[in-house]
């Protein structure tokens, strides 16, 4: 690991104050999410009759995974409204992650909803299996909502389809994040279908009440946190870019400049989604990390060219009206629980990490930044680096490629070697996927307890 040294004396010193870190109320959120199944289990065996035949089984399984699908799909859209009580404390990447669970699960019960009620609809109608479709299409044609919910369901299955890691990773991100917008349109289809067709809400007010209750909460939170916060917020703060500055080949810096930034709430380690109004981006939203910390007019974001969105910034020219979402995620000193403080960055993962190396508190030697990029030209803001850990005091380490192409051994026993008392460190990680689970289990290794690993995700 090639290691550079930077600092000594501190020009600035700053005492750690007592931070006591905001617990995540990831555990409680997940005890309520089960409740509300457990419900709905309950509510099915409430309305459920004794099963006398193979046929009543069938049709009462596709009722059950149609209530649960239809309780994980309210779930799947709380998860994208943005609720800032998730996505700063629980953090972005992790309800994310919850999201694509959700709607991996929600997908299976609704196409298990279809097979399992399709089957017992033809067996009641005495045809056999091979008779499915013909029975599909006349329910669609005969019952009532079923033309929605068929639309629905299809829109579904083409979301899912989309999010597959092959097909993903080969769709435009704007393609992709457009297509998943119509997550919106299908759970509005379906559910006019689930309140029409369930037989456990017309016997049961109690249930019909909450199921509205639990669709109209959800959709209000939509409506506030994705529309009208965001509205609220740019037209307060006008939003313009006041520069765009090239770091390294690749990676340019975009300065924006707007009005009484410091009521936004953005912290360092925070990111936003930004849309740039300028021909051929007003349609695309990115997340970027702030890379400095937040001046009352001025914010700062740094990206390397690794898509059309991305490369097309180094063409934006001064005055460019900025939308912008959030502040979002939980990468920020409200982590923090001790007083020592590595940081790990991979690549453009250094943007949250160079905002934090510049703000966290802390004496001479508390604050420890290690850069990971494959050569020295890749260090992108190295300067602002240098310059923070000279007149902070703090230590400042990269680990580039040899040049030979060897990457550098980012190992536990190495780690231990450059940050000898590591166990008693937070620390802060942000990185490709990759790079990040390597970091993290070596970290592990070297004894630094996961609860006290803070990373966030690229891919969310």
């Amino acid at each position: 690991m090639t290691t550079t040294l930077a600092g000594g004396r501190a020009a600035r010193r700053q005492t750690m104050r007592r931070i006591r870190p905001r617990r995540s109320p990831a555990v409680p959120l997940l005890l309520v999410v089960w409740a509300g199944a457990a419900a709905v289990l309950w509510l099915w065996w409430h309305n459920t009759p004794s099963i006398a035949d193979d046929t009543a089984r069938i049709v009462n399984a596709g009722r059950i995974t149609g209530l649960l699908a239809g309780y994980l799909m309210a779930l799947v859209v709380l998860q994208m409204a943005r609720v800032p009580a998730l996505e700063r404390r629980v953090g972005s990447d992790r309800v994310a992650r919850w999201h694509a669970m959700s709607g991996r699960y929600t997908l299976s019960l609704v196409v298990a909803h279809v097979f399992l009620t399709m089957w017992g609809y033809a067996r009641q109608a005495g045809r056999p299996l091979s008779g499915l479709v013909t029975q599909t299409v006349e329910s669609v044609e005969q019952l009532p909502g079923m033309t929605k919910a068929a639309v629905g369901t299809g829109l579904l299955v083409l979301i899912g389809l989309s999010s597959v890691g092959p097909v993903r990773r080969r769709l435009p991100y704007d393609t992709w994040y457009h297509v998943h917008l119509l997550t919106y349109a299908a759970v509005f289809l379906t559910f006019w279908h689930q309140v029409a067709a369930g037989n456990d809400f017309a016997v049961e007010p109690v249930a019909t009440t909450f199921w509205y209750a639990l669709y109209g909460g959800v959709t209000a939170l939509v409506l506030w946190y994705r529309v009208l916060v965001p509205v609220r917020l740019n037209l307060r703060h006008r939003l313009r870019v006041e520069a765009v500055i090239e770091e390294t080949p690749g990676i340019v810096s975009v300065l924006i400049r707007g009005r009484r930034l410091h009521r936004m709430g953005a912290e360092a380690g925070h990111f936003f989604r930004w849309r740039f109004l300028a021909p051929g981006m007003r349609f695309s939203s990115h997340p970027y990390s702030l890379s400095a910390a937040p001046r009352p007019e001025m914010l700062r974001i740094t990206v390397k060219a690794i898509g059309d969105h991305s490369a097309g910034l180094r063409a934006l020219t001064p005055g460019t009206r900025v939308w912008a979402e959030g502040p979002y995620g939980a990468l920020t000193a409200q982590r923090r629980s001790r007083g020592k403080v590595l940081l790990v960055a991979g690549g453009v993962g250094i943007t949250p990490m160079r905002a934090l190396f510049e703000t966290l508190p802390g004496a001479a030697g508390d604050i420890t930044l290690l850069y990971r990029a494959n050569t020295t030209q890749d260090l992108a803001l190295w300067s602002e680096l240098a310059a923070i850990a000279t007149e902070r005091g703090a230590r400042l380490m990269y680990a580039v490629n040899s040049p030979e192409g060897e990457r550098p051994d980012i190992s536990a026993e190495n780690l231990r070697r450059k940050v000898p008392d590591i166990e008693r460190h937070d620390v802060f990680l942000c990185g490709p996927p990759g790079f990040a689970q390597s970091v993290f289990e070596a970290l592990r290794d070297a004894g630094v307890p996961a609860r006290r690993i803070h990373q966030e995700s690229f891919e969310m």
